[in-house]
């Protein structure tokens, strides 16, 4: 067993592995260490890249595209590690970046997961969107970061440099305790893409684990390299996940309230898509409510063993009040305002 698999996942992702998976290599340097990549099934040159310049990786072929989720699950099936670090493969990694990660995990038992600091890679002074220095969410299920809330983004200077414990961390670079993954369920599979982490982070959160952000660790992180913004099946997969996440893993006093004020949001949302945007966006929407009570009862069973286990009801990293209503009407901007 080693001490720790650097996973990176790939689907046709060449250009990317040729600009980002040097700086992997060069600064995960320790015998106990190994850096692979997963293969989910790529059409393009990216498994001849990667036997041909690098040598030293260690290649995970599987036989089709399974999605962010299931690729991990079934990557990490044939990894033998203490730790599963999930990182993109647009990712810029700096000198002693997974040291901090692994000395707190090693002294902190009960850490199922740690993230890093995430930069934007394209403007190094700011967070980063996916992560930023640790995520919350509100009841509801809306995700912010510290130094991330909506589409405002802070600078970093300094102010989260603390270790903080959160609600999750992002799987753009999520370290896992390997033994506690499988035992608590991997990530969701039926997700295929975004916010995965999110649920899994959540789920061991609610069975006493906790999930840290340790800004010792700090990388770069590019962000929309499989799917932009400004793609509706992000909208899409986005809102459906987002509505699963609150199903599986919200205690079941509060789980039919917070689903209609989310009705309500998400319609508002579709509006402004569609007056603004449009109409696929507001079609993804629509198709993301539609979708999940069609897949609803599929998820029952997930639903009843989260609260089989449940050991904690009142997360203190779930924000009390409603993020649109503090965002828009109150106007905070800052994860200073929530805090």
């Amino acid at each position: 067993m080693v001490k720790v698999s650097v996973v990176i996942l790939n689907w046709n992702g060449k250009a990317l592995l040729e600009k980002f998976l040097p700086s992997v290599i060069q600064h995960t340097r320790n015998e106990a260490y190994e850096v692979v990549v997963a293969d989910n099934g790529s059409t393009d040159d990216s498994l001849n890249l990667l036997k041909t310049s690098f040598p030293t990786v260690r290649i995970i072929e599987l036989d089709r595209n399974y999605g962010f989720a299931e690729g991990y699950n079934r990557a990490l099936d044939l990894v033998d590690a203490e730790y599963c670090m999930l990182l993109n493969s647009d990712v810029e990694v700096i000198e002693d970046w997974l040291e901090p990660l692994v000395d707190y995990m090693d002294s902190h038992p009960e850490v199922a997961a740690a993230g890093p600091k995430i930069r934007d890679y394209k403007d190094k002074s700011k967070f980063e969107y996916a992560g930023a220095a640790g995520g919350f969410l509100d009841k509801i299920g809306y995700p912010f970061c510290r130094g991330r809330i909506f589409t405002s983004i802070e600078e970093d200077n300094g102010q989260f440099d603390t270790m903080a414990d959160v609600l999750w961390v992002s799987g753009c670079a999520m370290m896992v305790r390997k033994d506690l993954f499988v035992k608590e369920g991997k990530l969701d599979g039926r997700f295929f893409a975004h916010m995965e982490e999110i649920d899994l982070c959540w789920r061991f959160k609610n069975r006493g684990y906790r999930v840290v952000c340790i800004p010792d660790s700090m990388i770069y992180h590019v962000g929309g390299a499989s799917l932009s913004a400004g793609n509706p099946q992000k909208t899409f997969l986005n809102f459906r996940n987002s509505l699963l996440c609150i199903y599986k893993n919200l205690p079941e006093d509060e789980f039919f309230i917070t689903y209609l004020k989310r009705v309500v949001l998400d319609a508002v949302a579709a509006i402004k898509f569609l007056f603004t945007d449009s109409g696929a966006h507001f079609g993804a929407v629509v198709k993301a409510h539609v979708e999940f009570n069609q897949r609803k009862q599929e998820f029952k069973p997930d639903r009843r063993e989260s609260i089989k286990k449940m050991k904690v009801y009142d997360l203190r990293e779930l924000f009390p009040n409603s993020l649109v209503w503090s965002y828009y009407v109150k106007n905070w901007k800052r994860f200073s305002d929530y805090s």
